[in-house]
């Protein structure tokens, strides 16, 4: 019997994928546990299984397009198995949904009948236009006026306009002979371009003037993004603190780490330590706001924001007050490798409790970022400047870090975050701290 496949949801944020590209073809023989196709979510391009046995008799869409959660992707069946029966349900599934959402703007119908040669000059006023919608069969469906109160514009009938951009004619030029100068029908058909209008020569200097832009289609991947991330901000009521961290110490400590380890440590991975362990001192600051109840979380999993061409994704650190800086540093370059080539999977970017975003290596030097829900707080942390500070009541060369924390009112107030900052910038300052 045949079996229609559907999209399924591929991750708890997905609400439609875009077909990357089929791996079977209609006729093929498909068994269970094979690849039908790659699928684009909103966090990385996933495989497509076939839980079924048989063959392809029928693909719904086509690569590059879009398909809701649950719409119809393909039908599995015997061989050469008749599938009207399941198409005809298809179909009037799409029809039902169709009806539901269509909307009348404009005009109601006029007669199926009625042709567009039979619309005249003289049945639309000046300050209209025209859009003829044709059906299927070449039939006038609906007529869209659009009244206008703009007295400047040339005076032509839209029958006029519609035949000079036909015609390439720069309406423009021509001359009406209706009423009042009024360009007609009958004055683009027998116009020639030796009847352009004389008007005063004034020399001017050439410029470029036609408009013109470049339209993106929007991806999965941004749509989720702006989506969570705006019901974040108008959900959560953010605040922020901002700190100065003084790396002195930390970049001394982290060239001797450096020179005797094979694996390099970056300042990204000192922060990501020394946030884990702060987290196990300041837990408030490692919770949810789930509406009726706070969940405080016992474990840290740290999500670190990525960038990559299509948006930005949030691979999770699990557990990250275990882990050394070695293990931190070696994961994280594996999960940003995989976030750059979408290969993540739904168990690298869920089940974060912390996020941190970095973006000191294109020279921020200080930033606020959204909180990324189910978060309390998220983490924004700049570029390291070289700046005089004082030591000992003299002025010396320094290295100033600015960190700012987004906070959840919900749940964190500002001397809970004040606390938070104050550990961090003790364990960073004093990197040793963070390793023992």
């Amino acid at each position: 019997m045949a079996e229609i496949i559907r999209m399924p949801k591929m991750s708890d944020t997905m609400e439609e994928g875009v077909i990357a590209g089929w791996l079977k073809k209609v006729g093929e023989e498909v068994k269970s546990g094979d690849i039908l196709a790659e699928v684009e979510t909103d966090k990385a391009t996933m495989e497509l299984e076939s839980y079924d046995d048989g063959f392809l008799l029928h693909i719904g869409v086509k690569d590059g397009e879009s398909v809701p959660v649950d719409g119809v992707l393909a039908i599995i069946g015997e061989k050469n198995e008749n599938i009207d029966d399941v198409l005809s349900e298809i179909s009037n599934e799409v029809n039902n949904t169709d009806n539901e959402i269509v909307k009348v703007v404009e005009k109601e119908v006029v007669e199926e009948e009625k042709k567009e040669d039979d619309i005249k000059d003289d049945d639309i006023k000046d300050d209209e236009s025209l859009e003829v919608v044709k059906n299927t069969k070449g039939k006038i469906e609906k007529i869209n006026i659009d009244f206008s109160n703009d007295s400047e514009r040339i005076k032509a009938s839209p029958l006029a306009k519609k035949l000079a951009s036909e015609k390439g004619i720069e309406i423009s030029n021509v001359k009406g002979t209706g009423d009042g100068g009024r360009i007609v029908k009958e004055d683009i058909e027998n116009f020639k371009k030796d009847n352009i209008i004389k008007t005063e020569e004034i020399k001017l200097p050439k410029v470029h003037s036609e408009e013109s832009y470049e339209e993106i289609p929007v991806s999965q991947m941004r749509k989720t993004i702006s989506k969570r991330l705006a019901e974040s901000k108008f959900s959560a009521p953010h605040f922020y603190l901002t700190m100065e961290i003084n790396m002195n110490n930390c970049i001394k400590g982290r060239n001797r780490i450096n020179e005797s380890s094979n694996i390099k440590i970056s300042f990204n991975d000192i922060i990501i330590k020394a946030t884990a362990v702060a987290l196990r001192k300041h837990p408030m600051v490692n919770a949810s706001f789930l509406t009726d109840k706070i969940r405080v979380n016992n474990h840290i999993h740290i999500g670190v924001a990525v960038a990559v061409d299509e948006g930005l994704l949030v691979p999770v650190i699990r557990f990250a007050d275990n882990k050394s800086l070695s293990h931190i540093s070696t994961e994280v370059r594996n999960l940003a490798g995989k976030a750059k080539d979408k290969e993540l999977q739904p168990s690298d970017w869920e089940g974060n409790t912390f996020t941190i975003s970095n973006l000191g290596m294109f020279g921020i030097d200080e930033f606020t970022a959204i909180i990324n829900p189910n978060d309390s707080c998220i983490l924004a942390v700049g570029g390291i400047k070289n700046t005089p500070i004082v030591e000992n009541g003299e002025i010396v060369p320094g290295n100033i870090m600015k960190v700012t924390l987004s906070c959840d009112h919900r749940i964190v107030d500002g001397a809970t975050g004040s606390s938070f900052l104050k550990t961090l910038k003790e364990l960073i300052e004093d990197p040793i701290k963070i390793l023992v």
